[in-house]
């Protein structure tokens, strides 16, 4: 004992003669970096703001980059099942209720902004705005040299204009889903005003979004020299993401009511149309139109693709995802509303094309369609061609209840983005699918329908962004004067504007956009169609013999199809206008701070 008593005291001996030691009381920590002693040099400007970067990849709490959450959770987050909140898709698989709670309508505020149970890219991932604004504190401590022809300023302002587009996309999505948001600019701490403050305007939080992505589209450099590997988002990338996010507020503004809705669809335009003037983005096409619009869809290393302008990397040994599997198995399939899209091969809609051979079999819907559809739908000749399913050899399509092989539940597969050599030999969680967030296609598709909705479009415009696509396909141009589709005859927008809604549904099916589309479009009522898939007859029953599928009647047809939610909770979807644009607050959120009100129509606190 007296052994132990003689150490104790040696022990506090030193400390006591350290402590008055003032070089010893200054000392900083052995096992972290404070942030007096951080901020040196360019380095760790960059350093920094790899943490946002990290932050941003979790999607389910910032659903801005999307791509296909690492492992496990690719079950559940991926920029792939975007379209499952909207009519493109029909999945069934309980893992992905949520997803058509909100698509049929019958969703409720959640608990809690947390957890499985809570709201998936919902109202949360709020340290992102604090990573940023702390950032936004400190990015002049540094001392920056100049080079490569650039001042140390400009050098500064890279990671300031990377560090504010974050934050300027984080917040229009969180607008675009909630309305009203809590517009925070500082650091805060736990006695902070703005802690307990009522949400800011949307018309004000959306001026400042629109002030950060501005900096970030006149100060980020226009090459990281990271050769698309993938690296960091560039001043393009910018560009791309102000021209979606100006291009919804601008839409919103204009069919839901707001302020400077012209103004905003402007800002869309040129933002779109400086990429397409002066960036190094060009369309991916070989001179194949029966296979260049999913080929770069389908492979796993995107270097260098001239259309991809920012995609998430997977590699063994650093982040892996299981979403091929997952996604194959989860999403459902194509609806026919999605299907009775694509237009014929004359550039008419299949409600006055005389080619179109009609949907009695799976093949004849397929007859004299855009090229698109045959290479983002599984026609049953192509399973071998594509080695569906590891090439297991069996026909279909196949709906549960049949042996074997995948399952969907419209009969249409989807195959824009199925790799088989992603699938083949693959351990569990062991794959390497990118995802593509930011691609010269969507460009194009902004651009056109920004100087749409501005009635200053001409058929120039046109050809130099949709004709574009359609001429990768082998399609006949757009012109100025289309045919209206009955289809769309209820909608209240011009022939034109119809045309090109249908064209980005088209080309940007399964890639996060759909959903946004029809809300920014006030199109809310598109929900409440029944999700269908092929024509269900006596011959369908023969040919897939076994096939456990609900069906019912078209009443305008007549015709037998398959009803994908019939007899489920999602049977009769609804759409309220009153508050179904919205997402509604989280029941925690409100408890801990009742001044962030409740969006109307969900509730107390309305």
């Amino acid at each position: 004992m007296k052994r132990y008593i003689v150490i104790s005291l040696l022990i506090v001996a030193a400390w006591l003669m350290q402590a008055c030691n003032d070089d010893f009381l200054e000392r900083q920590p052995l096992d972290e970096i404070s942030n007096e002693v951080f901020w040196n040099n360019e380095n760790d400007l960059r350093v920094y703001n790899n943490n946002i970067y990290d932050i941003a990849r979790q999607d389910d709490n910032v659903p801005i980059m999307m791509g296909h959450d690492n492992n496990f959770d690719s079950h559940r987050f991926s920029i792939w099942y975007q379209d499952e909140f909207s009519d493109n898709m029909a999945p069934v698989h309980p893992r992905h209720n949520y997803y058509q709670e909100i698509r049929a309508g019958v969703h409720n505020p959640p608990a809690q902004a947390n957890g499985n149970t809570g709201q998936w890219f919902g109202y949360r991932g709020w340290d992102l705005v604090r990573a940023v604004n702390f950032g936004l504190e400190n990015y002049d401590k540094p001392t920056i040299s100049d080079r490569d022809g650039f001042t140390g300023e400009e050098v500064r302002n890279f990671y300031v204009g990377e560090a504010l587009l974050f934050r300027g996309w984080f917040y229009a999505d969180k607008v675009q889903k909630f309305g009203d948001a809590p517009w925070i600019d500082r650091s805060l701490n736990i006695e902070s005003e703005e802690v307990f403050a009522a949400r800011t305007p949307r018309e004000e939080v959306m001026a400042n979004v629109l002030e950060d992505l501005n900096f970030a589209t006149t100060s980020l450099p226009d090459d990281w020299q990271d050769g698309n590997a993938p690296g960091r988002l560039n001043r393009w990338c910018a560009l791309l993401v102000k021209s979606r996010v100006c291009l919804f507020e601008g839409t919103w503004r204009k069919y839901h009511g707001g302020s400077d809705a012209e103004m905003w669809l402007q800002e869309a335009a040129t933002a779109a149309r400086e990429v397409m003037d002066n960036g190094p983005y060009t369309l991916y096409n070989t001179g194949d139109p029966e296979n260049d619009y999913n080929a770069y869809h389908r492979i796993l290393d995107l270097t260098g693709n001239p259309e991809v302008m920012y995609w998430r990397k997977y590699q063994l040994g650093v982040a892996t995802n299981h979403v091929q599997s997952y996604w194959s198995n989860y999403s459902g399939g194509a609806t026919k509303s999605m299907v009775d899209d694509y237009l014929c091969t004359d550039g008419l809609p299949i409600t006055s094309s005389p080619l179109y051979q009609g949907d009695a079999t799976i093949e004849s819907t397929f007859e004299n369609r855009d090229p698109r559809m045959r290479q983002t739908v599984l026609h049953p000749d192509d399973s071998e061609k594509y080695m569906y399913h590891n090439g297991d050899g069996r026909d279909y399509p196949r709906f549960a209840g049949m042996p074997g092989g995948r399952k969907t539940t419209t009969g249409y597969h989807i195959i824009k983005v199925y790799n088989a050599e992603d699938m083949i030999g693959k351990a569990f969680n062991t794959a390497e699918s990118p995802a593509i967030t930011l691609r010269f296609g969507e460009v194009l598709m902004n651009y056109a329908e920004a100087v749409a909705e501005l009635g200053t479009i001409t058929q120039a415009d046109l050809d130099i962004s949709v004709n574009l696509l359609r001429d990768r396909v082998a399609m006949p141009p757009m012109t100025m004067n289309p045919q209206m589709d009955p289809r769309y005859a209820g909608d209240g927008v011009t022939p034109l504007i119809a045309e090109i809604r249908r064209e980005r549904r088209v080309e940007l099916f399964m890639e996060g956009h759909r959903y946004n589309d029809l809300r920014r479009w006030r199109q809310g009522k598109k929900l409440e169609q029944p999700d269908l898939g092929i024509r269900w007859d006596d011959a369908a029953i023969a040919r897939y013999e076994g096939a456990n599928v609900a069906t019912s009647v078209d009443p305008e047809t007549g015709n037998t199809y398959i009803n994908v939610y019939e007899g489920t909770d999602f049977a009769n979807p609804v759409f309220d206008e009153s508050k179904h644009y919205l997402w509604p607050i989280p029941l925690n959120t409100l408890a801990q701070n009742p001044n962030v009100g409740q969006n109307p129509g969900w509730g107390a606190s309305e």
